[in-house]
């Protein structure tokens, strides 16, 4: 059987600036709590140690890491905590050295208790141990991996079960590119209806409905929000909010007081190729920008490449479609979906795995897929625009500067989100039966290329940017 991930694993709500670096520590350390609150050992426990290992050791500080451990223990909810909370659970933390749980117990925590070594571990390069102890003797130990888009696998899971594989019989078991397409075609179905026939045999289609709703309105909330907010970028690099002087040139003198309005507001306006590029870099940019000010966004599939899906799909609403509504958002969120679904099940969605291919990469191709449908392509077209997204991005390097999700990150959204663009437009003018390369050959590709990736470019900013631009160059 297949595995099945849904298009619900592949654009989680969370905080930033990164799913493999933030969202996935955090999500470690609640579900290790949770363990002890079931085998009945928190109530022993009095102290608490933390060791992260390779590239969530080397870009940990700028990842905040260290940040979203002390949350995850804490118990606090990525997907509803209020964002000005962050920062106080973890001032309180910090200067009471205690964690606080649910029910009122508190564990002692002092400063010293996140450990970074620089050492990795064999399976994967993001990985994190917890320890438990009670009157000085350790009574739990777990080691946790953070594979990239948030997932989390525990030391002894077996590979086929990084993912929840479920025992349901799908309609549509899907692993390769091919089979999607094949399933299209016999059934005269576009990828998002196959894709919604299989959610349906885990929820019912008004829960689907609501769910990839709440998903839209967290990416909007998030483009409106980094549109409107200016200053300069925590961190230490200074790096300037460049969404909001763009939107202030590019919205004029428009009126409107709500997300909904805004929308109106753009679609009244220029329509200039230049103003277009101008509009999706915006998106993107403000994204990221809310991204790397550890805000919520919607992971998709990385916090890394948050931008690129809700700018594209944002450029359909506002440049392609004015008449445009939540059917169409549906549409998209699920092809792209399962457009990210395989590149996971094949290769994978991880930076310290694949460089940056495997993220703004991977979110390009989404993008693109998605947009093709919207714009009228066969599922065949809806493919090779992906294809075309990722070869074009094929060898990307990671490499933050001083480990921050910022530079090259936040740039790379907007240009991920053009080239996916582009890639959709190019496939639209294209027999895809005619076309040398599959969706399959490129993803095979990218994973080859990610194995054979020096480790420097694999989020580890001991390569490239990250040393020839210092943080004391910024």
């Amino acid at each position: 059987m297949s595995q099945f991930i849904s298009v619900f694993d592949m654009l989680k709500i969370g905080v930033g600036p990164s799913s493999s670096h933030t969202l996935g520590p955090w999500r470690a350390a609640e579900q290790w709590i949770s363990k002890l609150k079931e085998t009945s050992l928190l109530d022993k426990l009095d102290a608490i140690k933390v060791d992260l290992y390779g590239s969530l050791s080397l870009t940990g500080k700028g990842h905040a890491t260290d940040v979203a451990i002390l949350l995850g223990l804490s118990e606090a909810d990525p997907e509803y905590i209020p964002i000005e909370d962050v920062v106080i659970i973890v001032d309180r933390i910090n200067t009471q050295e205690e964690i606080y749980f649910k029910g009122g117990k508190k564990v002692a925590f002092p400063s010293n208790s996140i450990k970074f070594n620089r050492e990795f571990l064999p399976f994967h390069s993001n990985g994190m141990t917890f320890r438990g102890f009670s009157e000085g003797k350790e009574i739990s130990t777990e080691t946790y991996f953070s594979i990239g888009g948030g997932f989390i696998v525990q030391e002894n899971d077996h590979l086929e079960e990084e993912i929840e594989i479920t025992k349901k019989n799908f309609p549509y078991p899907i692993n390769r590119a091919i089979q999607l397409e094949e399933y299209c075609e016999k059934e005269n179905l576009q990828i998002s209806d196959i894709v919604f026939k299989n959610e349906l045999e885990l929820r019912s289609e008004t829960e689907i409905d609501f769910e990839l709703n709440r998903v839209w309105e967290t990416m909007l909330e998030c483009m409106y929000i980094g549109c409107h907010t200016e200053g300069k970028l925590p961190g230490g690099l200074n790096v300037k909010r460049r969404a909001f002087d763009t939107h202030v040139k590019l919205i004029k003198d428009a009126a409107y007081s709500n997300q909904k309005e805004w929308i109106t507001a753009i679609r009244s306006g220029e329509v200039k190729f230049r103003e277009i590029l101008k509009w999706v870099s915006c998106f993107a940019l403000s994204v990221n920008e809310v991204n790397a000010a550890l805000g919520r966004v919607v992971t998709a599939p990385t916090n890394g490449s948050a931008g690129v899906i809700p700018a594209v799909l944002m450029y359909y609403l506002v440049i392609e479609n004015h008449e445009a509504d939540f059917e169409q958002i549906k549409k998209f969120l699920l092809t792209a979906g399962e457009i990210g679904s395989i590149f996971k099940k094949n290769a994978t969605i991880s930076a310290a795995m694949g460089g940056c291919q495997a993220e703004i990469g991977v979110s390009s191709a989404m993008a693109a897929g998605a947009l093709t449908e919207l714009l009228g392509g066969s599922a065949a077209q809806v493919l090779s625009a992906a294809e075309i997204a990722m070869e074009h991005h094929l060898g990307l390097t990671c490499d933050p500067i001083g480990g921050l999700v910022q530079v090259p990150c936040i740039e790379r959204n907007s240009m991920g989100a053009i080239k996916a663009i582009h890639a959709a437009e190019i496939a639209l003018e294209t027999n895809p039966k005619e076309a040398l390369v599959h969706l399959d050959n490129v993803i095979d590709t990218m994973w080859e290329t990610a194995k054979d990736m020096h480790k420097n470019y694999k989020e580890t900013s001991e390569g490239g940017l990250a040393i020839n631009v210092g943080m004391a160059d910024c």
